[in-house]
């Protein structure tokens, strides 16, 4: 018998935080650290936390990525990922509200595997409709460009 799998799920979270800076967030077993760099008075154990919102947008492409890739059948092999972000910080500067501080965000993926440019292109937009923090970015403002090319 198939195990149906719930639509909507309720995630708990908990932390602590030991100083301005730095804090341990918990999940299931795991633990995440998110810090400040020493310049801005942290102790840079961990992502900054805008730094680990962006790395959530590479960790969400790479998961859905593959798994769009497996359903239809695409070999896209491992992936590798450069990002480069445009951050309005007047908002984290306490200067004024900013209401969409990530401008914009340029995603390239790099895919090892035999797919070939038009197989890429699907798993491309297959991705696109899936990826939640993908939505969560443009659906806040920002403009999200993702570009998938061969290794």
């Amino acid at each position: 018998m198939a195990i149906r799998q719930k639509t909507v799920v309720t995630i708990k979270m908990s932390g602590f935080a030991s100083s301005h800076s730095h804090c341990v967030v918990h999940t299931r077993d795991l633990s995440l650290t998110i810090d400040e760099p020493i310049e801005r008075g942290g102790t840079n154990l961990g992502f900054s936390p805008t730094e680990t919102a962006y790395a959530a947008l590479v960790g969400c492409t790479n998961t859905i990525g593959h798994k769009c890739a497996d359903k239809l059948g695409i070999d896209i092999g491992n992936l590798d990922f450069e990002m480069e972000i445009d951050f309005d910080r007047r908002g984290v500067l306490l200067q004024e509200e900013i209401e969409v501080p990530f401008k914009a965000i340029r995603l390239d993926v790099t895919a090892s595997g035999a797919a070939n440019d038009a197989e890429l292109a699907q798993v491309a937009a297959e991705t696109e409709k899936y990826c939640a923090v993908s939505k969560m970015y443009k659906n806040a403002g920002t403009e999200v460009e993702v570009n998938w090319t061969k290794k």
